[in-house]
């Protein structure tokens, strides 16, 4: 969704509706993001209510009157719903699809065929990286998780020397790449071209996933040295279906978006005329709302179909797909009413104040941003928008490729060191049977390094384009 769509729902985008000084605006965040924190780790509160609650506060502590303060929450709610709301939708049925057919056992099964002794670490990154292109991080794990645990029993490999590898890749397509709910909000927010922030992030994502998965798990595994909990075992998806699609179409389908997407940024780079018929249908199919609705109807007859599944499975998939979306979607929705919070009180325009005057880079800036809140909030995404909403006023002078670098930096910040705030660490944790100071030294870890290398690769990049 373009910026057009945020400046039609914004109550006020421009003019702050406050005109508090920086050390109040501080610590109103400080204040707003405090509340946040507090609501979801000591009271448990949802995090649609926690960052709700929040934004409120934050308008409060700035000295908004309380009118202005819910304009802006709810304006910055739906234009973000209204700008990722339907992707959110469309990966979670391609997702389900892959899942329901078969479609992503019939990748795992392919590739482990063919993968053995050394290369299975290998394998077990190409295998998450796949099959977490359309699918949330948690989704990605129930899925991957008895992949994970009978390839380290069978093969007797060590369960952190097949899992990290397997996490690392989920883990990187969560933070770094769209269509992924975090950057596609962050693209929206800083108003960064799609396709070359999808281009940028595979590059970053490629040597990042390699350190922190197949390099990184050798040392996990002396750590932690741990055989797979029989008890978690479950059962797969295609054990219950007659026929399941073929490894090359199930894969074509999975890139289809990808591809449309990156072909979309190509033709804007090798044509750059808007007027042409060329660049008009590339802008249109390349678009993430027809790429992605175009794999999902593909999705019905190369997975769908080709499972076996009537028209009625079809439709009891799809309508399965969506209910537990519901959640995400409204963490999303609110954590866009919070960036739209900070935004209207002027938090963007003190931290382009403090960058101007600390001589901070402003990816290094923003990566910091988001390493903060995640480790605050917990939740990659929430870190993701909140960021992204305060450091989206130094975009406005960067040019196309340095606005994907911002996106960028945020996702890898929004990864630092996944802790005790985090569901992703107590779903590790349980699938692996780990107790609390394992799981600090194989995800935490990992997560560490995956924010800490992509980081630096995305300052590296500033540096050369």
């Amino acid at each position: 969704m373009t910026s057009l769509s945020v400046e039609m729902l914004a109550a006020d985008p421009v003019e702050p509706i406050t005109s508090a000084g920086h050390a109040q605006l501080g610590i109103a965040v400080l204040a707003g993001i405090a509340v946040i924190v507090l609501l979801i780790t000591k009271f448990k509160l949802h995090a649609f209510l926690a960052l709700t609650v929040g934004s409120l506060a934050l308008g409060a502590f700035a000295g908004a009157p309380l009118d202005k303060a819910i304009a802006s929450f709810t304006a910055g709610l739906g234009s973000t719903v209204a700008g990722v709301g339907v992707l959110i939708a469309l990966g979670a049925i391609l997702g389900k699809l892959l899942a329901d057919s078969g479609g992503a056992d019939q990748i795992v099964d392919t590739i482990l065929a063919r993968a053995g002794g050394r290369a299975m670490p290998w394998a077990m990154v190409l295998i998450a990286s796949v099959i977490g292109l359309p699918l949330f991080f948690e989704v990605g794990i129930v899925l991957l998780i008895p992949v994970v645990l009978m390839v380290a029993k069978r093969g007797n490999y060590s369960l952190m020397r097949i899992g990290i590898p397997a996490l690392a890749g989920l883990s990187v397509m969560h933070g770094l790449i769209p269509p992924h709910p975090g950057p596609l909000v962050a693209i929206d927010a800083v108003e960064a071209n799609l396709g070359v922030t999808l281009a940028l992030g595979v590059l970053v994502a490629i040597p990042t996933v390699i350190i922190a998965g197949p390099l990184f798990s050798k040392y996990a595994a002396r750590w932690v040295d741990v055989s797979a909990p029989e008890k978690m075992i479950p059962q797969r998806p295609s054990e219950d279906l007659e026929k399941r699609p073929g490894f090359g179409v199930t894969v074509a389908t999975v890139l289809l978006p990808v591809v449309l997407m990156l072909a979309k940024a190509l033709v804007d780079i090798v044509v750059d005329d808007p007027g042409t018929t060329v660049q008009r249908v590339f802008d249109v199919i390349g678009s993430p709302l027809i790429a992605l609705l175009a794999a999902v109807i593909v999705g019905m007859f190369t997975l769908g179909r080709a499972a076996g599944f009537t028209k009625e499975r079809l439709s009891t998939t799809v309508e399965k797909s969506l209910a537990p979306i519901a959640g995400v979607l409204m963490i999303v929705g609110a954590g866009g009413g919070f960036k739209q919070t900070l935004i209207d009180v002027g938090v963007g325009q003190m931290i382009l104040d403090f960058s101007e005057d600390w001589s901070i880079p402003a990816l290094l800036l923003a990566w910091l941003i988001a390493v903060a809140i995640r480790l605050a909030t917990g939740s990659a995404t929430v870190a993701t928008i909140s960021a992204a909403g305060l450091v989206a006023p130094l975009a406005a002078d960067m040019s196309t490729s340095h606005t994907a670098l911002l996106v960028l930096a945020i996702g890898a910040g929004s990864l630092f060191f996944s802790h005790v705030n985090d569901a992703g660490f107590w779903l590790v944790k349980e699938y692996f049977g780990l107790d609390v100071g394992q799981t600090i030294k194989t995800w935490s870890v990992m997560e560490t390094i995956i924010s800490v290398v992509a980081g630096g690769l995305v300052l590296l990049l500033s540096l050369i384009i």
